[in-house]
């Protein structure tokens, strides 16, 4: 039996609002990123099961969108990747070195190509664990482009110079 798989973003944060890249810190939900988070309580009520990157920005709008609704299961698997020494720097210096870190680690971090191989042993696991199911995942980008280089063979290194374009969720089969 297939697996339908959700992948939604965390909500924006202070970091986001302010051009920050957060990385590996935690990250905080801004005014906004909290009430898009109810929106997405409201819009994923169907889902069998909620899996969060462990870092905190992402487990935060988990807790806002379900509350004690929905059973959450935290995964380290799904963090953004670890800028090392640029966590906290600014996107705009962060995005002019993407391309160089996708299968070379940045400086004290990992590659892009390690969040691929992270989020490709998550998608072991539900399919594992929840065939037949609805599983929502709230992630960061780098997953959202291990997603699409998994499972719809997009080239990593375009997708990481690519604008990140936000929408509500996007929808996979696991077969």
């Amino acid at each position: 039996m297939a697996v339908r798989l959700i992948y939604e973003t965390h909500s924006p944060t202070v970091d986001n609002e302010t051009g920050i890249a957060t990385g590996w810190l935690p990250g905080e939900l801004s005014q906004v990123g909290r009430e898009l988070a109810v929106e997405l309580g409201v819009r994923r009520r169907d889902v069998d099961v909620v899996y969060a990157s462990d870092l905190r920005r992402a487990a935060q709008t988990a807790e806002v969108a379900f509350g004690d609704e929905q059973t959450i299961r935290l995964d380290s698997r799904l963090r953004e990747c670890d800028y090392g020494i640029y966590n906290g720097r600014p996107v705009s210096e962060v995005a002019m070195l993407r391309r160089r870190f996708v299968d070379v680690p940045w400086p004290g971090g990992q590659s892009y190509r390690q969040v691929v191989a992270e989020t490709a042993a998550f998608l072991e696991h539900v399919m594992d664990e929840w065939q037949g199911c609805s599983v929502l995942v709230i992630s960061h980008s780098a997953n959202r482009w291990a997603l699409q280089n998994l499972l719809e063979g997009a080239e990593l290194s375009e997708l990481v110079d690519a604008p990140f374009a936000w929408q509500p969720g996007w929808e996979y089969t696991l077969a």
